[in-house]
């Protein structure tokens, strides 16, 4: 981007007006368009407290965001590097620094197991009855569907 300022004095009215032209140079490969965005990062931080939560289907629904981010892997690297003291950082849920691998829901756990839940990113998606205490939960595959 350059800028040219022209000055034009006009002698009848004795008067100087000062004109400023701006000429934008075309994109580059360093341009903001180019740069991958966090699908985290809308610029309000309306998904802050998603990512910051301590309820297990929040923490699921953040999970499922990073599963469909460019960014994911960088993200968890560097909060792991800065050891994070908590949220969702890449698709990982963080406590002190580490890697949490399940998060329970709090209070006292049920007497018979709940089925899991199968959450993305807006919600809760289904819940599978069919699966049992021991056998993992059932996800149809796609990688953004967290089983809680």
């Amino acid at each position: 981007m350059t800028t040219t300022t022209t000055h034009h004095h006009d002698n009848q009215q004795n008067r100087t007006s000062t004109v400023n032209i701006i000429e934008l140079s075309p994109v580059d490969e360093t341009s903001v368009s180019t740069v991958p965005v966090a699908r985290c990062a809308d610029g309000n931080g309306t998904l802050t407290p998603l990512f910051f939560s301590d309820h297990v289907l929040d923490i699921a629904r953040a999970k499922a965001i990073c599963a469909k981010c460019a960014l994911a892997e960088s993200c968890l690297a560097d909060a792991l590097d800065r050891e994070e003291p908590w949220g969702v950082w890449g698709g990982e849920l963080l406590s002190m620094g580490r890697i949490v691998a399940n998060k329970r829901p709090g209070g006292r756990p049920p007497k018979r197991p709940r089925p899991p839940v199968i959450v993305d990113e807006l919600g809760v998606v289904e819940v599978d009855v069919r699966a049992s205490a021991d056998s993992p939960p059932a996800v149809d595959g796609d990688s953004d569907l967290v089983a809680v």
